[in-house]
């Protein structure tokens, strides 16, 4: 896995073990890109920047994002062994200031007490696709109102799975790509 895009470009990304994440293809990141830089239904710019990625696994969509010049991104992770990785590539990249890295389950993190001092630009939703509360997910995004009004929420799940996208969001993009599938909401 490697950086597709802006300052990083190129540069190889560790991942952890295969039975604990799903990488996020290449191929599959690049189109995520295009469609946020090129479609006319989407009025957001990555550069300065807040994300928000939820289920980060190795970090490889947010540090995606610092190279493509975001400003600050908050790293959501529960694994430990994963959460190393991750730590291993930032530290490859960017400034500890520029990030922020929670270890916990995302429902927690959602629903805690600790609110987050701004709202984001872009939330970027991949968890496992084992992973049946995604409904949850994004309903704890509305209700806790961490999204700015033109942001942005990006899921990635398999092309086969039946996904209900609560009906305070709208649909702005849903691709297919290979056995992923993309759905790109806003407010």
């Amino acid at each position: 896995m490697r950086i597709i895009g802006g300052k990083f470009k190129g540069k190889k990304l560790n991942l952890p073990n295969k039975e604990i994440t799903r990488p996020l293809k290449d191929m599959v990141k690049e189109s995520i890109f295009n469609l946020i830089i090129h479609s006319k239904k989407i009025k957001m710019e990555i550069n300065n920047s807040k994300i928000l990625d939820l289920f980060a696994g190795s970090g490889s969509f947010g540090i995606e994002c610092f190279s493509r010049g975001a400003d600050k991104v908050f790293f959501c992770e529960n694994n430990i062994e994963t959460i190393n990785i991750l730590k291993k590539n930032l530290s490859m990249f960017i400034d500890n200031n520029r990030f922020n890295i929670f270890y916990k389950d995302c429902f927690e993190l959602l629903n805690s007490e600790k609110k987050f001092s701004s709202k984001f630009d872009l939330i970027f939703v991949d968890p496992p696709y084992k992973e049946l509360r995604l409904n949850k997910v994004i309903l704890d995004i509305y209700e806790n109102n961490i999204l700015e009004e033109q942001g942005v929420i990006i899921i990635h799940r398999h092309y086969k799975e039946k996904l209900e996208i609560p009906d305070k969001f709208k649909i702005v993009e849903d691709r297919k790509y290979g056995l992923s599938r993309i759905i790109i909401c806003k407010i």
